[in-house]
C-alpha cells in the first residue's frame, strides 16, 4: 500500500495582513477537505509565552517558535492523513524578527533556504493592511507593532519567501472578502480543491502548474 505524498501550503504575510481570519473561513469553507494549522506563535503567546526585547531572549523566542511549528507540522502529517495542510505562516517566517536576518537565523536552526522551501508545496503571501494605517487593526492583544514596524517585517517576509518557485503575492488593497476569494482560487488552482461550497467534493490530484 502507499502512502501519497503530502501536500502542505503555507499562508504568510506582515503582522495584521489578515491571515488568521482568512484561514478561520477556511477552516469552515474547506472543513474535512484540508486540516488547517495555528500559527505557533499565537499558540505560545496566548498560553503565557513571554515576550523577551532583549537579542539574546528574541533569539530563544524564535528558536522556540521555529521548532513548535517544525514539530506541529510534523504532528499534523501523522495525525491528519489523506487531506492538504494549509499552515498560518511558515518555518522561515522567524528570520524576519531574527537578529541578523536571514543566513544567521538559518545558521542557528541548522538548515538552509531550499530545505524550509521544499516544505511547503506553494506560498500564499498576503501583504499587511499598515500600508493604510486607517484599515490597520489596533485592538488585538497579541499584536504589538506598529503600523511602520509592520510594513517593516512585511517587507523582511517577502524578501524571505518570493523566491519560492510556487510563491503568490496578494496585495493590501484587497478587501478581507477579495483575499478569501483569492486565497480560495489559488488553493483550487494549487491543490485542486473546490471552492464552490463546504460540501463540495475535493479533487486533490497533483495538478500542473501553468
Amino acid at each position: 500500500m502507499t502512502t501519497e505524498p503530502l501536500r502542505r501550503v503555507v499562508v504568510t504575510g506582515g503582522p495584521a495582513a489578515g491571515k488568521t481570519a482568512v484561514l478561520d473561513v477556511l477552516r469552515r469553507h474547506l472543513q474535512g477537505h484540508v486540516a488547517v494549522l495555528p500559527e505557533a506563535a499565537t499558540t505560545l503567546f496566548q498560553g503565557g509565552f513571554p515576550r523577551p526585547v532583549h537579542q539574546s531572549g528574541v533569539r530563544l523566542l524564535q528558536q522556540t517558535i521555529y521548532h513548535v511549528q517544525h514539530n506541529l507540522e510534523e504532528i499534523y502529517a501523522l495525525e491528519h492523513v489523506g487531506v492538504p495542510h494549509i499552515c498560518d505562516r511558515g518555518t522561515l517566517d522567524g528570520a524576519a524578527y531574527w537578529p541578523g536576518g536571514l543566513q544567521r537565523f538559518l545558521g542557528a536552526m541548522g538548515t538552509s533556504v531550499v530545505t524550509e522551501y521544499s516544505r511547503y508545496e506553494a506560498v500564499l503571501f498576503l501583504q499587511t493592511s499598515a500600508y493604510d494605517e486607517n484599515l490597520y487593526p489596533i485592538d488585538n492583544p497579541h499584536r504589538t507593532e506598529s503600523p511602520a514596524r509592520s510594513r517593516a517585517v512585511d517587507e523582511k517576509l517577502v524578501k524571505i519567501w518570493q523566491d519560492h518557485p510556487n510563491y503568490h503575492f496578494i496585495g493590501h488593497e484587497k478587501n478581507f472578502y477579495e483575499k478569501v476569494a483569492i486565497v480560495l482560487i489559488k488553493l483550487h488552482e494549487i491543490l485542486g480543491i473546490n471552492h464552490e461550497g463546504p460540501d463540495a467534493v475535493a479533487d486533490t490530484s497533483p495538478k500542473k502548474n501553468g
